[in-house]
């Protein structure tokens, strides 16, 4: 048994040095495929803590290795952040950002570099009191691109032959809870066809922004519409009935309904002065427990709107295509699978243990943080992971645990909280001694 006692305490004494590897990720710009720094500067701070081999592949992902066994646990950590927005929103500088006794401010803080901080430190402190189990090692992955589509990058380590981990850790923030799992995504496009003429006498013409506009209410209703018989377009919360999702429906009620909105809307038009001849819509569609891209895709085909206009129609899937930071371009399409775990499954049981042992059985952190949770401490995200890979696409089992909160992603004065990054860190280091994979 691990002394929880020893693994708390080597967590604190690296406090100070877990805030300054965030501090210095924070002060490097690292928006999707522009993460060359933020790479370098977690390669650096592995091979300074003497990690058994740090590598940058291909893609432009940093993978540092701790032990020597043949099977692997891994922990993963995205480095690239979204983008500032509007500067006037942010008190401070976001990549100056400051700290003060309780929280580090900056962009990336909570999203998702803190993670990295805890994980490389994590692993440090598997090392430093012996605690990776024998016959594995650890992977610690600093990974890009994931703002950008979650997951491609973990397609591309897992099609490039890297070792298939007996489980994950997603050092995404969760709050001070434990996840499970959460739901999938897919970005869908809906194209129309319409036929220009002169403004002046639009009704020689087709109007495409005509056609789209009676989409666009079908697809409102397919999210907030009910699943009662009669309804021209029956809403997604269907899949929260037993009539409709048999095998699944107890996943969704625990996952959360799926849901969809319009995010996006273009069109062409030879001029102001003419019917547009095209219209065109990004739909964001989150998935539940049951749901496939191709119902989905199908969902949109059938509204009634969709069939009124027929050929004049086109219900599409996005793909992926920019080049990383290495320049390197790995193709996928929008696609990410919703995942779930039993809250029993011996990866989970390993993190709550470790949570138990170290801290207790309810949610911990600083005193400005605890006000937000008040809740089990197994649960599961809102937003998407690289999980949607890692165990949606290649069913290698994942669970969550991550410095900061949900609510601080993407929004301006975004922090995580001191506290947080020492307790990651703790409960990594303990996990992987206490993972018993067979007595799940």
């Amino acid at each position: 048994m691990p002394d929880f006692e020893r693994i708390r305490s080597a967590a604190e004494a690296y406090a100070p040095d877990m805030a300054r590897f965030l501090r210095r990720m924070i002060a490097l710009p690292s928006e999707s495929c522009g993460e060359r720094e933020v790479a370098h500067a977690v390669r650096d701070e592995m091979e300074r803590l003497g990690f058994d081999q740090v590598e940058i592949d291909g893609l432009g992902n940093v993978i540092g290795w701790m032990g020597e066994g043949e099977k692997v646990i891994a922990i993963d950590s995205h480095i690239d952040t979204v983008g500032v927005g509007n500067r006037d929103n942010w008190t401070h500088d976001p990549y100056q950002g400051y700290e003060d006794d309780e929280i580090i401010y900056g962009r990336g803080a909570s999203d998702q570099e803190g993670g990295m901080a805890s994980a490389v430190y994590g692993a440090r402190i598997m090392r430093d009191l012996r605690l990776i189990p024998p016959g594995y090692r650890i992977m610690v992955v600093g990974s890009v691109q994931e703002e950008d589509c979650d997951g491609m990058c973990w397609q591309y380590i897992l099609s490039h032959g890297a070792a298939r981990p007996a489980f994950v850790i997603s050092t995404e923030p969760t709050d001070g809870g434990i996840y499970r799992g959460h739901r999938g995504r897919m970005e869908i496009r809906v194209d129309v066809r319409g036929v220009s003429c002169h403004g002046s006498a639009p009704e020689r013409g087709d109007n495409a922004i005509y056609k789209m506009a009676d989409i666009l209410q079908d697809i409102r209703a397919l999210n907030e519409n009910g699943c009662e018989d009669g309804l021209a377009v029956r809403g997604l919360q269907k899949m929260l009935d037993p009539r409709f999702n048999p095998e699944h429906y107890e996943d969704a009620r625990f996952l959360g309904r799926g849901t969809c909105t319009v995010s996006e809307i273009f069109f062409t038009s030879p001029s102001r002065c003419a019917v547009a001849d095209g219209c065109s819509i990004s739909v964001d569609r989150r998935m539940t427990a049951g749901e496939t891209w191709e119902r989905c895709l199908q969902e949109i085909r059938d509204l009634p709107s969709v069939k009124k206009y027929g050929q004049d129609v086109r219900v599409s899937m996005y793909r992926y295509d920019r080049p990383s930071w290495t320049g390197e371009v790995f193709e996928t399409e929008c696609y990410f699978p919703t995942w779930i775990n039993r809250e029993d499954a011996a990866h989970v049981r390993a993190l709550v243990e470790a949570h138990q042992a170290l801290y207790g059985p309810r949610r911990v952190g600083a005193p400005s943080a605890l006000p937000l949770r008040q809740r089990p401490l197994v649960d599961k995200w809102t937003f998407s992971t690289n999980c949607v890979a890692i165990q949606g696409r290649y069913g290698i089992p994942c669970v969550g645990f991550g410095p900061g909160a949900e609510s601080q992603a993407h929004a301006p004065n975004e922090r995580t909280w001191k506290q947080d990054l020492v307790t990651c860190a703790a409960v990594y280091a303990a996990a992987v001694a206490l993972y018993r994979p067979d007595a799940g």
